[in-house]
């Protein structure tokens, strides 16, 4: 594979897969923008493919976990604090997780084959990119109750994680509706992303190894020097998005992502309903 198509690939999974504008429509939008300039895709096997995107989900996975360290600490603690019968704040964050994350996870593979055949197409993801992103900028608007892990509840958890159900869809983003599910709860914006990204762990993780899974199933298990590469430069683009946001959501709110997805939408409406645009099947 071209390195040119390497960090393409990896630097698209890298920088969307946790800011609030999907990761799984920016790689479907790449690719047809790849097909429309004449320039491959994809190049392997459909197992060497696979295996290519594991290693950018392992990539970003480690990224997450490296940024978040020490709540992955405080929930490793937490397990053992719940094997124990102790529970306390470390185990309730770990629970509230855990909470949130069941959903996707039933959902993510009863509607695996859904979302590969019917889901993808492009204005489909113009339509969510658009309406979702309105739904942030609402979200936005509503007053911070919320600031610290300690605050959330149960029932916080449960909502973010249906709602999270929802990022099956390409073009509604897994990290921006669990964002848009906190602001709306009245997280402040650095704990909606928080929980976001701490609920992208074991999201990814679970994926990550449903797609081992299959790939043990085609019977050719392998690691290319392409899928290494891959997967690091994606950690590298990952952690540097993380942080940067991280940053701005300190002192500024989710307006950039709001503009970002509006223009984006309206963008692949108006090439689908004006030139008839629509390469994605």
């Amino acid at each position: 594979m071209p390195l040119s198509l390497i960090l393409f690939l990896a630097a698209v999974q890298g920088i969307t897969e946790f800011l609030p504008i999907s990761s799984s429509a920016h790689l479907i939008l790449g690719r047809d923008l790849l097909v429309a300039l004449g320039l491959p895709a994809a190049e392997g096997s459909a197992a060497d493919m696979l295996a290519f995107d594991i290693a950018l989900h392992v990539g970003t996975l480690a990224a997450v976990v490296l940024y978040f360290w020490r709540d992955v600490a405080e929930m490793i603690g937490g397990l053992i604090d719940g094997v124990t019968g102790r529970g306390g704040p470390r185990f309730r964050l770990l629970a509230q997780v855990v909470v949130a994350t069941i959903p996707i996870v039933v959902v993510g593979f009863a509607a695996k084959d859904l979302v590969t055949d019917l889901l993808r197409a492009t204005e489909i993801i113009a339509w969510t990119t658009l309406l979702f992103g309105i739904l942030l900028w609402a979200a936005d608007r509503r007053e911070t109750v919320k600031e610290t892990p300690a605050t959330l509840t149960y029932r916080d958890a449960i909502v973010v994680g249906l709602l999270q159900c929802l990022a099956i869809i390409p073009g509604v983003s897994r990290a921006g509706i669990c964002m848009t599910a906190g602001r709306f709860l009245g997280f402040d914006r650095p704990l909606s992303a928080r929980f976001a990204l701490l609920l992208a762990i074991p999201t990814i993780a679970a994926a990550g190894l449903l797609g081992g899974y299959d790939l043990y199933r085609a019977g050719d298990a392998r690691l290319t020097a392409d899928a290494a590469l891959g997967g690091a430069l994606a950690f590298a683009f990952a952690l540097i998005a993380i942080a940067l946001m991280m940053r701005w959501l300190r002192r500024s709110t989710y307006t950039p992502f709001v503009i970002y997805r509006i223009v984006l939408g309206l963008l692949l409406l108006a090439l689908i309903y004006g030139i008839g645009w629509s390469p994605t099947v």
